[in-house]
């Protein structure tokens, strides 16, 4: 196993923006980014992400921000994906117990972070904005944030509509961009962390390999379920409705595709892939109570280690990688 010597960074440019030894970021999971796992990985020198909205409201996640920090002294941060719905979270109220609780970096999702970055940028805050596209990672650069997490299609959960992979995507966006940015979809050990700083990225964010590890508070079942599976194993689901979904490959998931493949429309298949199902895979273990997100990187994960390990052994084996390149083309 690779070992990081004491003492040895792997220093970027996002990890000089907010203030930590490593370049490898937690994504922020719907009922994954809880404060065990976004310390573990914080403590280990990557940058830990609390989901806002996995808290049921702003003062227990102000109760989570408090937990987390007592387990660790280091930067983290809190993710708030702000997507439109008929009855949406108050995300004012989120967003002020954010700034309340000291924190300084948020991850921002789904929507423009446009009508936040006002008030964000008046209390200090560091945003990343997720993105699945140049263009998208381009307009977050316009209106003021400090970097992006550029996700190709290999990823978890909404890889966007134009199923761009990440070696396409990555230097792409290295083209483009002049601020910090770092990749996701598709990364899961050192190798993958060579290839993106290789490609221009500054950092990558892990959400599968994270969502597989000790402290991630999931059922057993579905960590062991992960080291099965192979990249095969997922689902594209939403398609015919131009809002892809990449998921576990499981009944429902097949369901919901040949549903949609054959015609059907979303209220067809609501009850499938309501979220509170979801949420009882991760709980009770139970792998076909709902659809649950995982990335095609499942195939490269093997193993279900602390948090924190998965951090320190990510970051030696690219530096090993990156010496073993450079010495085979020396002349």
């Amino acid at each position: 196993m690779s070992e990081l010597l004491p003492g040895v960074r792997l220093g970027t440019r996002f990890t000089e923006l907010v203030g930590i030894d490593h370049p490898v970021v937690q994504g922020g999971m719907m009922w994954v980014g809880r404060a065990e796992l976004a310390a573990a990985v914080s403590e280990a020198g990557g940058l830990g992400i609390i989901t806002a909205l996995t808290q049921p409201t702003p003062a227990d996640l102000a109760l989570e921000i408090e937990r987390t920090r007592k387990l660790t002294e280091k930067p983290f941060g809190v993710n708030l994906t702000i997507l439109p719905s008929i009855n949406p979270p108050p995300y004012d109220e989120y967003r002020r117990a954010i700034v309340d609780s000291g924190v300084t970096i948020v991850e921002t999702a789904g929507s423009s972070p446009e009508p936040h970055m006002e008030f964000f940028a008046e209390h200090g805050v560091t945003v990343i904005h997720k993105c699945t596209s140049v263009r998208h990672a381009v307009k977050a650069q316009k209106v003021g944030v400090a970097a992006v997490s550029i996700d190709g299609f290999e990823c978890a959960g909404h890889p966007g509509e134009d199923d761009v992979p990440g070696l396409v995507l990555v230097p792409a966006a290295a083209d483009a961009l002049t601020i910090p940015f770092i990749a996701s979809g598709g990364f899961a050990d050192g190798r993958g962390l060579a290839a993106a700083l290789v490609l221009g990225a500054d950092g990558v964010n892990m959400g599968t390999r994270f969502l597989c590890s000790q402290e991630s508070p999931v059922a057993e079942s579905v960590k062991d379920q992960i080291v099965a599976n192979s990249e095969l194993d997922t689902n594209l689901i939403f398609r015919p409705l131009r809002n892809t979904a990449r998921v576990a490959k499981n009944a429902v998931s097949d369901e919901v595709v040949r549903i949609l493949e054959e015609g059907g429309t979303f209220p067809d298949v609501q009850s499938l892939v309501a979220g509170a199902r979801g949420r009882l895979v991760f709980e009770e273990g139970d792998l076909d109570a709902g659809i649950w997100s995982t990335g095609l990187c499942q195939g490269l994960i093997r193993d279900i280690p602390p948090a924190g390990q998965i951090v320190t052994r990510i970051v030696a084996e690219a530096q090993e990688v990156l010496t073993r390149a450079a010495a085979r083309f020396q002349r």
